[in-house]
């Protein structure tokens, strides 16, 4: 396909409705596009959204048009104007790279279809997966050393209903109409276990 038949779907985002536009940005993209006689085919602004917010209508409708091959590449400002973090970054163009559509961010003059482009997303995955394993190193190093100091990991055992305690408490459920139900919660058990044990210390 020739260059100048390429489809392409902008992006933009601002954070707050206040005091922010996002003409600035698809002026600079509709500009990056026409220089290259690319075609825009749609825009995608999400306006007044968090760049934590999970939920982007515009990228949502994108990755939605995306999935239905109507356009060839993606051209968005910046990086974090269309990804939550690096990973949601790198989830969003390994999509993308499956359904063999380029991405372009304006501002950090990155391409996936240049070798440049492709050696920074291989260098952001690696450092996206060696993050992770230090994360779960961390976890793993910290769980040993709480088994080593004596630290009792997950739930704690059930506390133990002795039988005068159980007798006791049993007088008192006859006395104040305390239920099985409210003696398992105290003790943490079962209510079939508290029942049972009241059951036995009466026997």
């Amino acid at each position: 396909m020739e260059r100048e038949q390429l489809k392409i779907e902008i992006h933009a985002r601002v954070s707050t409705k206040a005091g922010q536009d996002p003409e600035m940005q698809l002026a600079e993209l509709r500009e990056y596009a026409g220089n290259r006689r690319w075609k825009i085919v749609g825009e995608y602004v999400d306006k007044g959204i968090s760049g934590a917010s999970d939920s982007r209508p515009g990228l949502n409708r994108l990755m939605v048009d995306a999935n239905r091959r109507r356009f060839d590449v993606v051209a968005v400002w910046k990086f974090d104007r269309f990804a939550r973090s690096v990973s949601h970054l790198l989830r969003a163009l390994e999509t993308l790279r499956t359904l063999e559509i380029e991405f372009v961010s304006l501002s950090e003059s990155v391409a996936t279809s240049t070798p440049t482009g492709k050696m920074v997303f291989t260098v952001l995955a690696s450092l996206v997966e060696l993050e992770r394993s230090l994360i779960g190193e961390r976890v793993r190093a910290s769980l040993r050393n709480a088994k080593a100091r004596g630290t009792r990991l997950g739930r704690p055992p059930p506390k133990e209903l002795g039988v005068v305690e159980t007798q006791r408490l049993r007088a008192e459920r006859r006395r104040s109409r305390t239920s099985f139900k409210e003696l398992a919660k105290t003790y943490g058990v079962s209510v079939w276990t508290a029942f049972q044990l009241c059951k036995k210390a009466n026997a």
